[in-house]
């Protein structure tokens, strides 16, 4: 699998013209060569590859490093120590590297340390990694997305007044782990009453209370790839306007799953999520875009999105996430994971998706 994602990339690499790529971004690391630890580079050239960590990973590195010479540099710093792979800079070589996964300081020293050598930047190349997935990528989504599912559940019968929102995404992050999560997909989200308005309203002290809108975000993650759903409930009997809200969301929320599908754009979807919302009246309370992709981290493509200029390809997994987030009073988002294929969308989650009065 590494051998086929490097080819790949070898043959960007000669459309652009280049000699070589240094990879530093660790999630690009992990999907092109298959290491886990948290540090190591990765450098991909014509015919071969080098693959740089430190003492304390080498062993690691050499049992999971695929594809790539595995060399253990005498410094921490990695990027400084590709100064003593002398072979490897050379006069009027290119490389790319990856601009936007680096500080300004970091590309500094990757031009002292590669001081021989022409860098361009490789963005075009690394943009799209990952987005189309395979069996075995979509698969171990699904798993993840089937822990959250269950994880939820357990989760929901315990959800009472008075009950922490710290409490519960420790239970949801303890749930997700005991059933083969790697770790939490990203900070686990848990929104209460008026808290549920905020999009990234991490858990708080905030206690439940009867009547809260309660907005659970999260993810598990499995062979490194990663789930994200949300789902909002009630504690205790939904009021009128909470019925109405929610759906509201969830029309929107169905719409656009309806709407996924291969050659689509990703603004289409956004569109048809947006249109719903807007024409209820609650068009400004929707202010973020309706999906984006996931795979070997929780943020890749392509992007659903009013702007969004990405087309849907068979194999992406998107999220569709609509919302509506009104201050003072609360919000409700409902998520799914969804495969694209040729005839529309694949939904990952099954957890259910009516209102629950709790």
């Amino acid at each position: 699998m590494s051998k086929k994602r490097m080819d790949a990339v070898r043959k960007r690499l000669k459309a652009e013209n280049l000699d070589g790529l240094v990879v530093t971004h660790l999630d690009h690391v992990r999907y092109l060569s298959g290491y886990t630890g948290s540090n190591g580079l990765l450098v991909i050239l014509p015919t071969s590859a080098e693959f740089l960590t430190d003492f304390r990973y080498a062993e690691q590195a050499r049992k999971q490093v695929k594809g790539a010479r595995v060399r253990v540099a005498d410094r921490g710093d990695l990027v400084a120590a590709l100064a003593d792979l002398t072979h490897l800079n050379k006069k009027n070589y290119r490389y790319g590297y990856s601009a936007s996964y680096m500080t300004v300081a970091a590309a500094e020293q990757l031009k002292g340390s590669l001081s021989k050598t022409l860098l361009a930047s490789a963005d075009a190349i690394l943009f799209d990694l990952g987005w189309v997935k395979d069996r075995d990528e979509i698969d171990s989504i699904a798993q993840a997305a089937e822990i959250g599912d269950i994880a939820l559940e357990r989760v929901l019968n315990i959800l009472r007044p008075g009950v922490q929102e710290r409490e519960i995404a420790a239970e949801l992050e303890y749930q997700m782990a005991m059933m083969g999560s790697e770790k939490p997909a990203f900070e686990t989200i848990v929104a209460s009453g008026h808290r549920s308005a905020l999009p990234h309203g991490v858990a708080s002290s905030k206690r439940v209370k009867k009547g809260d809108l309660v907005t659970f975000d999260f993810g598990a993650t499995v062979n490194g790839y990663v789930s994200d759903m949300t789902r909002t409930v009630v504690v205790g009997k939904a009021t009128p306007r909470q019925k109405k809200i929610y759906g509201i969301v969830l029309r929107a929320q169905q719409a656009g799953i309806r709407k996924v599908k291969a050659g689509v754009p990703g603004s289409k979807v956004d569109k048809t999520c947006r249109d719903i919302i807007t024409r209820a009246g609650f068009g400004k309370e929707f202010g973020h875009g309706t999906g984006h992709g996931i795979g070997f981290y929780v943020h890749v493509g392509p992007r659903l999105g009013a702007k969004s200029e990405d087309i849907l390809q068979v194999n992406n997994v998107v999220t569709v996430e609509p919302g509506i987030y009104i201050a003072g009073w609360g919000g409700v988002r409902i998520e799914d994971d969804v495969v694209v294929t040729r005839t529309g969308g694949k939904v990952l989650n099954h957890a259910e998706k009516k209102l629950l009065e709790l």
